[in-house]
């Protein structure tokens, strides 16, 4: 996935701070992720689904920075899972989607995990092969949860893990492609 800004995911420090109207959401993803062409109808049926949390109280301007890190992390995995399967990842480390006061960790937290994740992934051709298991311990160390999600997030990071690495790969594939023709 190539983003217009390079190949940096977006930084937590580029998205408003503030409450977006819809279409301004739509605006903000279609300039980070033009080849997804983002919709009002595309998002109202990610909310429908059940994969990102509804707008907070029904507003107009109901999007906030936790929208768009779900939206995001479409982006980035919609080319490698269905629907469903994304819905079951955000349920490892967020429970019920429209229920904020049961998730195991942040969105914040998740999305900067991502961030480290991409970063080194992106940066290394030849990882040894125990590094994933000693990232996912210091990641899960880190965030301080309760012993009884333990699994449920080290499931989580798991699969941000793959999903970084297909990413990378996927944009490697395109630049060898680019430059042969």
């Amino acid at each position: 996935m190539e983003e217009t800004r390079g190949h940096e995911p977006v930084s937590l420090e580029e998205m408003p701070k503030y409450d977006l109207f819809l279409s301004q959401v739509i605006d903000f993803l279609n300039e980070y992720f033009p080849e997804e062409r983002f919709t009002g109808n595309m998002i109202q049926n990610y909310i429908k689904g059940e994969v990102i949390t509804k707008p907070f109280h029904g507003k107009k301007r109901g999007y906030d920075r936790m929208h768009l890190i779900q939206l995001v992390f479409l982006c980035y995995m919609r080319p490698i899972l269905t629907t469903e399967e994304i819905r079951k990842v955000f349920a490892l480390a967020f429970n019920e989607i429209n229920k904020p006061e049961d998730d195991i960790i942040s969105w914040e937290e998740a999305y900067e995990m991502f961030l480290a994740i991409y970063r080194v992934t992106s940066n290394s051709d030849d990882l040894p092969m125990n590094w994933a298991e000693t990232e996912i311990d210091g990641y899960i160390d880190a965030l301080k949860i309760n012993k009884d999600s333990y699994e449920q997030i080290r499931q989580f990071i798991q699969v941000l893990i793959l999903v970084a690495r297909a990413t990378d790969l996927k944009r490697r594939a395109q630049t060898i492609i680019s430059q042969g023709i």
